[in-house]
């Protein structure tokens, strides 16, 4: 879902349609802030010329290398370490004959005028030259691992806060017709912050400003960042400001679109005018949010779903008693904005940093601009993945009231655990594209790689705890005010098989940010997203009427595999050539241990009467299982979870014994 639906940071994802805590919650934007630092990690000894890469904790097997592969760069440790154990995004390649440099310094690279696919030019091609002032360079460990606890601590409280809106929500609202009617005007915020926060946006935007501060390093004349900012955020911020005001005037035709058999269209009118202000919001938090990542700094772009589900709340709590579930759509609109001004002060310092001094000569001075193809690319694709919504609310809305708001809670929950699986990959975003932006296509493989082979066992384990302690779950978290019992076994049961399809909703989100990752358009992702929808609508429409909301979560997690897979067959030929057959074998380790692990769950979560008891024991039977299990098969995944939270827990520990 998109910005959660109140059930998303960090901002982001996910199936952007179920953000579990970002727009409305604290999803993958928050996990913009995410960084993983290995405790020890040593960077590579610095060589004059090409060569591989030392292994790393979590790096695939030493094979022979690809013959249509070029020889390997030499990086800084942070883009070729671990992949949660890394903090990719903060260190930028290192120049084999260029010294250190401060933490807020750059270094320079290389133009990215060559196609991706191509092997970057020799090291020797150019004078080397010291990184300038406020360009990208590598850091300190010990500032990464700073930076690592404070966006961690930003984007868990982005999605606790998430978590209290929407249990405030079901409190408040419970989960019938007035629910649903918000939640039919939610699909503005879900859409909202899938096109211009999380996938959309992000996926042009990064790229391009990735260039331009490679061409910066490089001495271009003037400067390329600016004048990148100048020449799309006006034309953007009058984009959003008519889409804003084509919504609140087309509200009553798209809520009959939305949801035709609606028990109160009125209501659902009033919310959908009322959160298309957002749409401004969001798209100015999406920009700063893409600037900031591009410049490696995610303290405030963790910090926007901790504003967003702040103003929500505090909408609902102060003006419920008379506005009703009409106040959580006005809190979208003022979360929005608390978004956008928090990273304002950040994003005008990075633009205000001393301009560069040509020092280099520059391979092509014609920056290559954010093009209406790539736009269009990009925003189709998130466009489709958000219409899975569509077809979900479109098709639940003839079912009896509550049925969108069960699928919306279980999806809310269920997806935590993919948002957490693609922090890093929204992290590593910008260490990606700037590779491809050096041409530097081996190290871009690798760490797209690192990062699937993470991100599956970090979304299988939470998956496996999903399904085998759902009601648990659903009972703690929502039964309580107007959510009965009936609303809990309702959604426990449709958070069961929306979990299913947890695994390609990570791997979608994981694969499609390598084909955009160059700043070129390419229409592949799109149709593999196209592929899934067809899926998602036939397989919705076929079991709707026997499974009723089960039949609706069982067609999306069909078709979003479905895309998954599309995505993972073209990857070698249309974007990062990865190695498709051992990623396939890695990713089949996980699966076994967390099929195993959830069996093991759920029998023992059912043995215990009290929920909170028995989600504590049948967690702690799926971790358990899972971790044994995944390390006997091997899963390289693995090892860098269990890095990062020794290395986290070491850190808490000495920072309380001083």
């Amino acid at each position: 879902m998109g910005p959660a639906t109140p059930a998303s940071t960090t901002t982001a994802p996910a199936r952007a349609s179920a953000l579990p805590y970002g727009p409305l919650s604290g999803r993958t934007t928050s996990t913009y802030g995410t960084v993983h630092a290995p405790a020890g990690t040593r960077p590579p000894a610095r060589t004059a010329t090409h060569g591989s890469s030392p292994a790393t904790a979590g790096s695939p097997p030493a094979t022979a290398q690809d013959p249509a592969a070029p020889s390997r760069t030499p990086t800084d440790a942070t883009t070729q370490g671990t992949g949660a154990a890394q903090l990719s995004t903060t260190a930028a390649p290192a120049t084999p004959d260029r010294p250190p440099a401060h933490p807020d310094d750059r270094s320079t690279a290389r133009p990215a005028d060559r196609p991706a696919d191509r092997p970057a030019a020799h090291p020797a091609a150019h004078p080397a030259a010291h990184p300038a002032e406020g360009e990208l360079a590598p850091v300190s460990r010990r500032f990464l691992a700073k930076a690592t606890l404070v966006t961690a601590v930003l984007s868990i409280a982005g999605a606790l806060l998430g978590l209290v809106r929407d249990q405030a929500l079901a409190r408040l609202f419970g989960a019938g017709s007035e629910t649903d009617a918000f939640l039919v005007a939610w699909t503005v915020p879900e859409f909202a912050s899938t096109l211009l926060i999380e996938d959309g946006l992000a996926f042009a935007l990064i790229p391009a400003f990735s260039l331009a501060l490679v061409r910066r390093a490089q001495g271009a004349p003037g400067d390329p960042v600016r004048a990148l900012v100048a020449s799309t955020l006006p034309r953007l911020c009058l984009a959003f400001a008519a889409v804003s005001a084509l919504i609140a005037g087309t509200a009553p035709y798209l809520v009959e679109a939305l949801a035709p058999g609606l028990p109160d269209p009125a209501l659902a009118v009033d919310c959908t005018r009322l959160t298309a202000l957002c749409v401004l919001g969001f798209g100015l938090t999406g920009y700063f949010s893409a600037a900031l990542r591009a410049h490696r700094r995610f303290v405030a772009a963790a910090a926007i779903y901790v504003a967003y589900n702040t103003g929500i709340i505090a909408a609902m709590f102060v003006l419920g008693g008379h506005w009703g579930v009409r106040s959580a759509a006005l809190g979208v609109a003022v979360g929005s904005g608390l978004m956008a001004l928090i990273q304002l002060p950040s994003f005008v310092r990075q633009l205000r940093r001393r301009k560069v001094e040509r020092r280099l000569p520059v391979e092509g001075d014609e920056q290559r601009a954010v093009t209406v193809a790539l736009v269009a690319t990009v925003l189709l694709f998130a466009l489709c993945r958000q219409s899975q919504v569509l077809i979900e609310r479109f098709l639940a809305s003839t079912l009896p009231a509550g049925a969108i708001s069960h699928l919306n809670y279980a999806q809310k929950v269920a997806q935590i655990p993919m948002t957490l699986s693609l922090m890093l990959c929204t992290v590593t975003f910008p260490v990606v594209a700037r590779a491809l932006a050096d041409g530097d296509v081996q190290r871009a493989r690798g760490r797209v790689e690192r990062d699937l082979a993470l991100a599956a066992c970090v979304v299988l384990l939470g998956a496996a705890t999903v399904i085998a302690c759902a009601p648990q779950i659903i009972e703690l978290l929502f039964q309580r005010g107007a959510f009965t019992v009936r609303d809990t076994a309702a959604t426990a049961d449709v958070m069961r098989v929306y979990a299913l399809g947890l695994l390609g909703q990570t791997l979608t989100g994981a694969l499609v940010r390598s084909y955009f990752s160059a700043g070129r358009p390419t229409w592949y992702p799109v149709s593999a997203m196209v592929g899934g929808i067809i899926v998602t609508s036939w397989v919705g429409a076929w079991t709707v009427g026997p499974w009723g909301v089960l039949g609706i979560a069982a067609a999306n997690a069909a078709g979003i595999t479905v895309t998954a897979a599309l995505l993972l067959a073209g990857m070698r030929r249309r974007s990062v050539p990865i190695r498709t057959r051992q990623v396939l074998a890695e990713l089949s380790r996980p699966v076994r241990a967390a099929v195993v692990a959830t069996l093991a769950g759920a029998f023992v979560a059912s043995r215990l009467d009290d929920p909170l008891t028995g989600l504590a024991a049948g967690a702690t039977t799926v971790l358990t299982v899972f971790i044994l299990l995944a390390r006997a098969l091997g899963a390289q995944g693995l090892a860098p979870v269990l890095q990062s939270v020794h290395s986290v827990t070491r850190r808490l520990t000495h920072g309380r014994s001083h």
